[in-house]
């Protein structure tokens, strides 16, 4: 399992008066792992010890 970078509440909270499904928190964390996993590898190609927004 994939360790939990989003805050459920928070997202509910953002949301506002929408619904949010149970697996919408679970799928939006997948992104945000793979997101951040793509800006590691980028700034280890460029020589950077840093992860900068650019590398999003």
């Amino acid at each position: 399992m994939v360790e939990l970078l989003v805050v459920k509440a928070k997202v509910r909270e953002m949301c506002g008066d929408m619904s949010v499904s149970s697996d919408f928190a679970d799928v939006l964390n997948e992104r945000v792992n793979q997101l951040v996993t793509k800006a590691i590898w980028r700034a280890k190609e460029n020589g950077r010890r840093t992860v900068m927004g650019r590398d999003i």
